[in-house]
């Protein structure tokens, strides 16, 4: 019974049942490819008119999210959507990297390689990753130790016609024969060798000669089939695989990977880790400085006005440092909102509550994580707004209450609200004259970018605000 890409390919193309079955048998290991590439792959092939392309074949990752929600299985592919497509089938020549737009508009990197048939090129084979992909997600090392025995499988089963099927994989591959030579290696394997300075082809060549890990291949388990080792050489780091064949003559494959780049990143995470946390150790204890210096003035004066001055700014910068505080301790530029929250509550109840009087706070809501600017935004917010509340709430005799700290993060806006159960105020009155207020309104229009609520009655004050948070990762998930 005929397959999709026979039935595709005799309804659109003008293929000979031969070159048919050359895109049929290139098929098989589109899947395998796929997941080893992170990768969306295809097979493209003119259509009779010999100016769009009609899908005849699909394979979408199977580790990370496709950048396709359908089958575009069928579909034709315009000249002007897919120039890589549209260049590698008029000229001949494969195309790297070049961006294109896929059938449901999505901005996609494509890769493209021509599929030969004596000198006909029959087909493309594509490779596509999304165009926004984190970077991260793309130098991860990413293949398991089945998909490496597959691959090399397969490159076993490849003859000379479509030998360059190991071109589109981003990695060296060398396969050596039952008397230990080196039978087999791509462009990759060639031009790595040749970066570390060997002159001469490896092909052919005893590969205990040119092992980069030593000519002791003992390290490699036989009983488990698969070994990987890290290799530093030549200032490159590599991880070096090898895969147990024992199939058409190929004793072992080989493939290596230069993750030289990941580790200098790594290096200059660590680096900027410690440069972080030194600065935020720095600026912290500095405006520990700056507040201690201000309770002593404060401890000196005996104007009472002044003295609640210097405490209000005291409480302020305290605000600020415990924000600096966390990040000097994580190292990053992100910190979890519910931890600057916890520092707020505990500062302001040391400094601000009353001996006599007997009032819980409360922080309700999932943490979230926030950059340096918006935590410190934040914690001023919350920090006037929970002192406000124990200086004006229950001053009518009351010696009792709670005060509720609510955080929400949601998809588009996060929230935190303020709530007491106190006497409440008059807005209209307040809100103009109180320095405390003007400070929260203009940092949540100002730095927050958000919007803010009040509403108070005699059963209490609630006074919410919401803003766009850039970092978008809720803090329990990874």
């Amino acid at each position: 019974m005929p397959d999709t890409i026979e039935l595709l390919c005799k309804k659109y193309t003008n293929l000979t049942e031969e070159e048919i079955e050359t895109i049929k048998k290139i098929g098989v290991g589109l899947q395998t490819m796929a997941n080893l590439e992170d990768a969306d792959f295809f097979i493209d092939c003119l259509t009779t008119d010999e100016t769009t392309a009609v899908v005849v074949a699909e394979a979408k990752p199977q580790n990370v999210p496709s950048s396709y929600k359908k089958t575009v299985v069928g579909l034709l592919a315009e000249p002007q959507n897919e120039p890589a497509v549209a260049r590698t089938f008029k000229l001949g020549l494969p195309t790297k990297q070049m961006k294109a737009v896929t059938q449901e508009y999505a901005n996609v990197i494509q890769s493209v390689e021509p599929i030969r048939h004596g000198d006909k090129i029959i087909g493309v084979l594509i490779e596509e990753k999304n165009a926004e992909e984190n970077s991260e997600m793309r130098d991860r090392i990413r293949f398991s130790d089945q998909s490496y025995a597959k691959l090399a499988n397969v490159l076993t089963r490849l003859d000379e016609g479509t030998s360059w099927l190991a071109d589109c994989i981003d990695e060296a591959v060398i396969l050596i024969d039952m008397d230990g030579y080196v039978s087999y290696r791509n462009k990759i394997a060639w031009k790595l060798y040749q970066k570390l300075g060997y002159t001469v082809d490896i092909l052919g060549q005893q590969y205990r000669c040119v092992a980069l890990h030593g000519s002791n291949l003992e390290w490699f388990d036989q009983d488990a089939n698969y070994s990987g080792i890290e290799v530093n050489t030549a200032d490159l780091t590599l991880t070096v695989k090898q895969i147990s064949l024992k199939n058409n003559n190929v004793d072992f494959a080989v493939m290596i990977q230069d993750i030289t780049h990941i580790r200098e990143k790594e290096k200059e995470l660590i680096l900027k880790s410690v440069a972080v946390k030194e600065m935020h150790h720095r600026v912290k204890n500095s405006l520990q400085t700056i507040a201690s210096l201000l309770r002593l003035q404060g401890r000196r004066t005996k104007n009472l006005e002044a003295k609640k001055v210097l405490d209000e700014s005291m409480n302020r910068i305290l605000a600020i440092a415990s924000t600096h505080e966390l990040l000097a301790k994580v190292g990053v530029d992100q910190v979890n909102i519910r931890d600057v929250l916890e520092n707020i509550k505990d500062n302001t109840l040391r400094y601000f509550l009353k001996p006599a009087m007997d009032v819980t706070v409360e922080i309700i809501g999932e943490g979230f994580q926030v950059d340096s600017e918006v935590s410190t935004s934040v914690a001023l917010v919350v920090s006037e707004l929970l002192h406000n509340s124990l200086q004006y709430a229950f001053d009518d005799g009351r010696q009792d209450g709670n005060i509720i700290i609510e955080i929400e993060n949601k998809e588009r806006q996060s929230h935190i609200s303020v709530k007491d159960n106190g006497k409440g105020f008059d807005i209209n009155s307040v809100r103009e004259d109180s320095l405390g207020l003007s400070i929260v309104f203009s940092i949540v229009k100002d730095k927050l970018k958000g919007t803010i609520n009040v509403s108070s009655s005699d059963r209490g004050t609630n006074i919410a605000f919401s803003f766009k948070n850039r970092i978008t990762t809720i803090d329990n998930v990874t």
